[in-house]
């Protein structure tokens, strides 16, 4: 598929459409064993919280009344926090897709829809949303103790995480859960783009590399949902069989071993938040999992599936 036919593709994609994907056989590896953990464990619960505003239908109806298929309604839900910059600022942030993919969708979601507009229906959606699923959950005390985690956490070299925290809060409790967890996963993800980068990969030899250790077919995932060519990833392989970091199709010793280092780098680069939500913290991740088993089962976040990073 070139360019242009993959740019179709990702504009043409409705919510119902991306969803699908997701319960096609070999999307998605079996899930791995429980992690002890605290930082993942923290983003595991978190998680299907934190990513509402992306998967919730009811968001996404009013997004594609605004003119927004799913991927630049989700791509300008990341990238609004970060202001009005250039497309080359916006590509940089979301470092391990392909540039010229980000730069053309989120020239395409400011097209079709101004920031403040798009800012104020999103988050009225989403916090409906919840309140639909959650009902009249009690998450003032939970709220309380992320935003300490929020408190802590160090914006430097953390662009989507800083940007979404320069909106504020909503005034709605549930609102403020989603903007906390929606805080901490955008935190970790700028730390671990910022623990690939120091071990020396590029994005899309990080793509590659994650996929193999995750038990995923060579390349599906990095082409598929992160826009990368057949070129790419085959220069990736190069990148990493050179390193010694994979062979074939396959994750070398040594692939796995920085692989798992990446990861636990980005824990560390977690740790301010977890000493600060301190005594607090297995009660809070049992109300997190919880909500969150809500949401999943509601149908509101991917079946099967579980983050990358």
């Amino acid at each position: 598929m070139d360019f242009e036919d993959l740019l179709s593709a990702y504009l043409s994609w409705d919510y119902d459409m991306v969803m699908a994907t997701f319960a096609a056989p070999g999307t998605w590896p079996p899930p791995p064993a429980p992690t002890t953990a605290p930082a993942r464990r923290l983003r595991d619960a978190s998680g299907p919280i934190a990513e509402h505003a992306i998967w919730s239908a009811t968001t996404n109806e009013v997004l594609a009344k605004l003119g927004l298929s799913f991927v630049p309604g989700y791509l300008w839900g990341r990238a609004a926090g970060l202001g009005d910059p250039s497309v080359e600022v916006v590509a940089s942030a979301f470092g391990v897709y392909l540039p010229r993919l980000v730069t053309a969708l989120y020239d395409e979601a400011r097209r079709q829809c101004g920031r403040a507009g798009f800012l104020a229906a999103r988050e009225e959606a989403t916090i409906a949303s919840l309140h639909e699923i959650l009902g009249d959950a009690d998450v003032a005390g939970a709220v309380a103790v992320l935003r300490r985690g929020v408190e802590a956490a160090d914006a430097t070299g953390r662009p989507l995480y800083a940007g979404l925290r320069s909106l504020g809060w909503p005034e709605d409790p549930m609102g403020q859960l989603w903007r906390a967890c929606e805080l901490l996963r955008e935190h970790r993800g700028d730390s671990h783009t910022v623990a690939w980068v120091a071990a020396g990969l590029g994005p899309a030899a990080v793509n590659v590399l994650t996929e193999l250790w995750l038990g995923m077919p060579l390349g599906l995932y990095t082409a598929m949902r992160r826009g990368w060519s057949e070129a790419d990833i085959a220069a990736a392989v190069a990148e990493l069989a050179a390193q010694g970091l994979v062979a074939g199709a396959e994750i070398t010793p040594a692939g796995r071993d920085l692989r798992d280092h990446i990861e636990d780098r980005t824990d560390a680069l977690e740790q301010p938040v977890i000493d600060a939500i301190g005594d607090d913290f297995e009660p809070l991740v049992r109300a997190l999992d919880d909500w969150s088993a809500a949401i999943a089962g509601s149908g509101a976040f991917p079946p099967g599936t579980y983050p990358l990073g």
